[in-house]
């Protein structure tokens, strides 16, 4: 390992422990880094300072650097007091604490050896006036303006006690007023600053807030849609359930019939070999007549799409029934289906809807009769292609690129609710399909739909493309 990596490491590390802070405000835990390292610079450098002046320097000690040497010393072990504040999360206890120190330092140092024996130590008095705007708050910042003036003043009055003419005075006072003029304007300077900064922040915040504001709203519009969606889909059903009651009727009566006629061959019968006989044609009637029933009801049911896998070449020819109760006798209907398994994942009863609002077009555009065909054809390894045509009017092109826009309907009023085939176009899309129309006048119209195989509709990592998701 190199001797930079190792370097690179132990900085890392060290910037690390700087700004593990338990701070709730995340304006003090970003401030929490540097106010750290001025601290541990004010506790840890002036002990060794001290002990090269005591102990290893040949210069006599004087008597007035015993109190500099307890005032810094006491600084360094207030610092100390800070840092571990400052890591127990107390960032703005700590830097309270630390200014209070040094305005007490501060006053102490020019009360008594006056305002030109301080005049070097003013770029560093700047810089606590830098830290309590940018790290307390503007009322800070002048609390510290006014106290730092306060010592000018009391440091001037020193002088001007040791002073031996009053030119002396006037120098002094003008001196001490201009050091005054030179902290306001740095004053000035960080509290403009503070309020940049301040504008800048809460321009941010009410910037987020909005954002956020608006994914709220958002998210509610999709599952308001998601409602919508789910409620036109049932009321499509509904409607195509509607218009197979003829059918169903018929079919019924029919079995009703057999039902009737069963029964009275069962009371005329003669031995118990014909009574069985009758009884179990009228058990045969009867579920079939719970088969059309119970498909009608699954159809119609109102609830959330279930995805299923399924063969749509074996749901076409269980829906061939349904569809002849949907045509009249004069329409042809011609299935053709594939030469194998293609299995898509959908929900069924929405496949189905798919079908039967394509028939129900069909069978309005072929009101004298006509053939309406189904053909499924394999498109490689990853789609299917379903393809239903009809030999009625057909549509001329201003009809058919509005053909799938809700509402959009060319049947007389109150015959079509213009949804039918919104409600085909929404389906496959949220399937991960696709739906293209060719028509023109007088040719008839094919609707063709592509779908992705079960199998195509995963990832390698096993979960599904969100457009496949119904």
């Amino acid at each position: 390992m190199s001797e930079g990596f190792m370097v690179a490491r132990v900085w890392r590390g060290w910037l690390n422990w700087l700004r593990d802070v338990p701070a709730a405000d995340e304006v003090d835990r970003r401030n929490a880094p540097t106010l750290q390292v001025v601290l541990l610079m004010l506790a840890l450098l002036p002990p060794p300072l001290w002990f090269y002046r005591i102990f290893l320097n040949d210069l006599p000690w004087r008597a007035s650097e015993t109190p500099s040497l307890i005032a810094s010393l006491g600084l360094s072990v207030f610092a100390g007091v800070c840092v571990v504040l400052i890591r127990k999360g107390r960032v703005q206890l700590a830097l309270r604490l630390l200014l209070g120190a040094v305005a007490v330092l501060l006053m102490h140092a020019y009360a008594s050896q006056g305002m030109m024996s301080n005049s070097y130590e003013q770029p560093v008095q700047v810089a606590w006036l830098v830290v309590a705007g940018l790290m307390i708050g503007r009322r800070a910042l002048w609390l510290m303006y006014l106290w730092i003036v306060g010592a000018f003043a009391a440091g001037t009055i020193v002088d001007i006690d040791k002073a031996a003419t009053a030119d002396s005075w006037h120098g002094l006072t003008l001196f001490a007023v201009v050091c005054a003029i030179v902290f306001l304007f740095v004053a000035v300077v960080v509290d403009r600053s503070m309020a940049a900064l301040r504008e800048s922040l809460a321009s941010a915040r009410a910037r987020g807030d909005e954002l956020a504001r608006a994914k709220t709203r958002l998210e509610a519009e999709i599952v308001e849609r998601e409602r919508l969606y789910n409620q036109l889909v049932h009321s499509q059903k509904v409607e195509a359930v509607g218009r197979l009651a003829a059918g169903v009727a018929h079919d019924f009566n029919h079995l009703l019939t057999l039902v009737l006629g069963y029964a009275a061959r069962g009371m005329a019968a003669g031995d118990e070999e014909q009574m069985r006989g009758a009884l179990a044609g009228v058990e045969s009637a009867a579920r079939r007549a719970s088969a059309v029933s119970r498909k009608l009801t699954t159809f119609s049911h109102r609830g959330d799409a279930m995805p299923e896998v399924f063969d749509v070449g074996a749901a076409l020819t269980e829906m061939q029934p349904m569809l002849h109760q949907l045509f009249g006798p004069d329409v042809r209907v011609a299935y053709e289906p594939p030469a194998s398994a293609q299995l898509v994942r959908m929900d069924r009863s929405e496949f189905e809807l798919v079908v039967l609002n394509l028939a129900a077009n069909a069978n309005t555009a072929m009101p004298e009769g006509g053939r309406f065909g189904i053909v499924v054809q394999a498109l490689g390894p990853a789609r299917v292609a379903l393809s239903f045509s009809d030999t009625g009017r057909g549509m001329d092109e201003a009809v058919r690129r509005r053909v799938f826009e809700p509402f959009f309907t060319t049947s007389a009023d109150g015959q079509g609710s213009g949804l039918g085939l919104a409600v085909v176009s929404e389906i496959v899309s949220v399937c991960g399909g696709r739906l293209d129309v060719d028509s023109s006048l007088g040719n008839g119209t094919t609707f063709r739909i592509e779908l992705p195989l079960a199998d195509a509709q995963f990832d390698a990592s096993g979960a599904m493309p969100l457009a496949a998701n119904v």
